[in-house]
């Protein structure tokens, strides 16, 4: 993927949270695109916040009200505990500072909404860090689909599943907003949004609970489709790896392996399966993490030239839909419960 030139001075981007996520994929996706420059980094902990920033280049911060007072800080990119999303971002946003925050933007679509009404009362860009949908592999299937390559699109099936975490894992932590659902489940339902549309209802889901850990730890939905078409939905960490996903039209099957987390290096292979012929595609390497940060950095430039964010409301409204789609599969499961030594 190419990254675009800046027209203007880099956005000075302010990291506040050293989760992994961020140290591993955003942060140097942060360096890499020139419309961004990382300005400082605040954590909890002075030492871890000191060494990630020695490596980056960049000035470390005592906590995180310090980073949010600076005024050579134009965005934050928040990476905190999933609990504490709508606290950081809401304070970020009320700050004037523009907010790219990891996903899911907050544990309940209350909180989401509430967040994305405070952006357009600041005039400022609110976007959730799910970084597959700017991967331009999703878009040339969406043509594909659209050119009628499958016929009509009947079922969509997709899966993010992974090995279990280790025991410190924040992801274990209910009280931190953990849990496989808002974790790995936000990706195949988004996918779902992104090729049957928001006007999606649950009708039906399993959630697997751990009672020792007193999370989910894996899960499975189904979701309808108002023109008919069917979603069926699988996650967890309790799995092999595996991340992929299945559209099956009226003419033709479509697969997708390594569909969430592709390395920026790897050629995406997607698969078309008629009754008595298969073919592959091989579309070019990207790097989402990257294209995430470009779109965010071409948002606050275009709000900071016309006053306006014109890609808020359609965000805003996939972004709504998602966190309400997580909330009705939380509240309508079926719980089963982990075996012991499982």
């Amino acid at each position: 993927m190419s990254t675009s030139t800046p027209s203007g001075p880099p956005l000075r981007v302010g990291v506040l949270g050293a989760s992994s996520v961020a140290v591993r994929r955003m942060l140097p996706a942060l360096r890499e695109v020139p419309d961004t420059v990382v300005t400082a980094i605040a954590s909890r902990e002075r030492e871890k916040a000191e060494r990630i920033a020695a490596d980056v280049g960049c000035e470390a911060v005592h906590g995180y009200e310090r980073l949010l007072e600076r005024h050579d800080i134009d965005a934050v990119y928040v990476s905190v505990p999933n609990s504490r999303h709508y606290t950081w971002a809401n304070a970020a946003l009320e700050a004037g500072k523009h907010v790219l925050s990891e996903k899911p933007l907050t544990t309940g679509s209350a909180d989401t909404g509430a967040l994305a009404r405070v952006a357009v009362e600041r005039g400022l860009v609110l976007r959730e860090n799910l970084a597959f949908v700017h991967h331009g592999l999703h878009r040339r299937v969406a043509e594909l689909v659209a050119q009628g390559r499958l016929g009509e699109l009947r079922h969509v099936d997709a899966a993010f599943c992974f090995p279990p975490l280790p025991a410190h894992d924040v992801r274990y932590r209910p009280e931190l907003g953990g849990g496989a659902l808002l974790d790995a489940g936000i990706y195949p339902v988004r996918l779902a949004q992104y090729f049957l549309g928001d006007d999606l209802t649950v009708a039906g889901a399993v959630l697997h609970d751990d009672p020792a850990l007193g999370v989910d730890v894996a899960g499975s939905a189904v979701l309808a489709a108002s023109a008919g078409q069917i979603a069926t939905v699988n996650f967890g960490f309790v799995h092999t790896y595996g991340s992929r996903y299945t559209l099956w039209g009226s003419q033709a099957r479509l697969t997708v392996d390594r569909a969430f987390t592709p390395p920026a290096t790897m050629a995406p292979v997607v698969r078309i399966e008629e009754q008595d012929h298969a073919e592959e595609l091989v579309l070019p390497a990207e790097h989402q993490f990257a294209g995430s940060v470009t779109a965010f950095a071409a948002a606050v430039r275009e709000t900071a030239a016309t006053g306006v964010d014109s890609g808020h409301a359609a965000w805003a409204a996939t972004t709504v839909r998602t966190a309400e789609l997580l909330d009705d599969i939380h509240r309508s499961a079926v719980r089963v419960t982990a075996a012991e030594g499982s």
